[in-house]
């Protein structure tokens, strides 16, 4: 490329590099800002536990989805997405001392996009239509994956357990699509393809397979497209699902057909082609599992008991921990830390959804993270 000297730089075309120059400015300035703590402690009122609001109500914070590891490993931080600067981006959380750091400056963030990779060095998300990876350090990108022209991206995505691989959701008109991208060479080998709407696909732990919801079943498609089937689940409507810590069972919600019967936590084994009942719960709409799949967190989707509840497995008995009030039971969402001490919910119970935490480490024993 040849060199200019002064003269062959006009006064509009020095002008004409300002834009640039000020929108990279402006990159910089934002991306890898602090925020000081929003935290606040209260006592709950059903319960008296102590509770932190980690988030302002004042503005729109989300909670990753389950599969996508909003906290850390050594559960000394937090991912989420927050619209505090005005639109939707990406944060993370120190959990000792309350502050935040965002780590996106994007120009269309696809808030339930964003997830964690297993190394909590990096993490995923979609810019419009641009699968992007970063760092969490340095916060340097890469454009991993393009959605192909003619289909539009559609639902979250969830990241393999060694990192290799990405699930991806596309649409064209009626037509789904369930993606598997590499994440080294960003080629994309279609594992699904039909007429029904696809969503929350879920990895694996251990085993190169995706969970995945179409239409009113769930279903299991192996990473090399020779195994893709619905799974013979319990009658009724099935619910949010997950997979056990293990990988040899699916967790999910049952909700059956007479309304006046209990919503259950079931447990599917696809090897052996065999579900079983596990604990009726207190109309749980949403639930995790500690890090051996022995106390479930749940919200109620009760209007008389919007509680955040725990469920231990061997006893099936439950314990209230708090009033999420949510005005849809839908978001609240509850999670374990890795280390199964910590919960994390969320709520719009006082303005804006926010995010709250709870101690359980007099509950439920620590677990491995």
């Amino acid at each position: 490329m040849k060199s200019c000297g002064p003269a062959a730089l006009s006064r509009r075309g020095f002008l004409a590099t300002l834009p640039a120059a000020a929108s990279f400015a402006a990159e910089i300035k934002d991306k890898g800002r602090v925020f000081p703590s929003e935290a606040k402690r209260f006592a709950d009122a059903a319960t008296e536990f102590p509770i932190v609001r980690l988030t302002d109500p004042a503005h729109t914070s989300h909670l990753l989805p389950h599969y996508a590891r909003a906290v850390s490993k050594h559960s000394n931080f937090l991912l989420y997405v927050s619209d505090v600067t005005g639109r939707f981006e990406a944060f993370r959380m120190d959990l000792k001392n309350g502050q935040s750091r965002q780590i996106t400056d994007t120009e269309s963030l696809d808030p339930w996009s964003v997830c964690m990779l297993p190394d909590d060095r990096g993490f995923c998300y979609f810019d419009a239509n641009r699968l992007i990876s970063a760092n969490l350090t340095n916060l340097k990108t890469r454009e991993v994956y393009r959605i192909p022209e003619g289909f539009a991206r559609s639902g979250k995505l969830s990241i393999s357990e060694d990192g290799m691989y990405v699930a991806v959701i596309e649409k064209r008109d009626a037509t789904h699509r369930l993606q598997l991208v590499q994440m080294t060479t960003g080629t994309a080998n279609k594992l699904v393809e039909c007429d029904e709407e696809i969503r929350d696909p879920v990895s694996r732990p251990k085993r190169a397979a995706i969970l995945y919801a179409r239409g009113a079943g769930v279903w299991l498609a192996d990473y090399d497209g020779a195994h893709n089937y619905r799974l013979r689940l319990a009658e009724g409507t099935t619910g949010p699902a997950l997979w056990s810590p293990d990988g040899r069972t699916v967790l999910y919600l049952n909700y059956p057909e007479d309304k006046h019967k209990l919503h259950a936590i079931r447990e599917f084994t696809p090897d052996a082609n065999e579900d079983k009942m596990v604990a009726t719960t207190s109309q749980f709409v949403g639930f995790g599992c500690n890090g051996d799949a022995s106390v479930f967190v749940g919200a109620s989707g009760s209007k008389a008991s919007p509680y955040v509840l725990l469920l231990v497995r061997a006893v099936h008995r439950e314990m209230t921990l708090a009033e999420h009030k949510a005005s849809d039971a839908s978001m609240v969402a509850p999670i374990f830390a890795p280390n199964s001490q910590r919960v994390f919910f969320a709520s719009d119970q006082h303005g804006k959804p926010a995010i709250y935490t709870m101690s359980v480490e007099k509950l439920v024993e620590e677990t491995d993270s």
